[in-house]
């Protein structure tokens, strides 16, 4: 299927070991949460990696830009974590991991998972419309599935805003208390 990015595919490190093992499927929430600092007016970006069900890696950083709508926080943190699935990707290459063909990324604002997905979408600021690229591309290439989850659902949200014990307790139990093995887990 050719798109306005080519014939886009995910490029393979040439000089990685081959694979052995069972195959990963990596799974990545995101979230942001605009006007966080209200000194600053940044927004906060949530990242949670998790490979067979196994919590790997997490990010937590105030963007770099303002925004001045959820829209454009929610693609900026998109990118982040895109940017992030495509270095873990590359280093379980090194590491000589079998990965699934495609990781999955969730996030929580229906609008920017639905306009990443359409080649054509219309936007307006040069730094979203360079991060909904980023994005766009990494889901034509097929290395990508950006999908919906209700915000109530995404263990993003723990990252990106501010909680209280009991308020986050139903999506921090099942990342801490996993029954059974992770590596049999898909």
């Amino acid at each position: 299927e050719e798109s306005v990015y080519g014939k886009c595919k995910e490029l393979l490190p040439g000089d990685a070991p081959a694979p052995k093992g069972k195959k990963i499927v990596m799974i990545t929430f995101v979230d942001a949460n605009l006007m966080h600092d209200v000194t600053t007016g940044r927004a906060v970006t949530g990242v949670l990696h998790i490979l067979n069900k196994t919590p790997i890696d997490w990010y937590s950083k105030k963007q770099g830009t303002v925004e001045t709508a959820t829209y454009g926080s929610e693609f900026v943190a998109g990118r982040t974590a895109t940017e992030q699935v495509m270095d873990l990707r590359t280093t379980l290459r090194y590491l000589g991991a079998v990965i699934e063909d495609q990781a999955y990324m969730f996030g929580d604002n229906e609008s920017v998972v639905k306009s990443s997905t359409v080649p054509d979408a219309k936007l307006h600021k040069r730094h979203v419309l360079l991060s909904f690229h980023r994005v766009r591309e990494a889901i034509a290439s097929k290395m990508l599935n950006f999908l919906h989850i209700p915000g109530k659902l995404n263990p993003a949200d723990i990252l990106s805003k501010s909680w209280g014990y009991q308020q986050v307790w139903g999506l921090l139990k099942p990342l801490l208390f996993w029954e059974g093995d992770t590596y049999n887990a898909f």
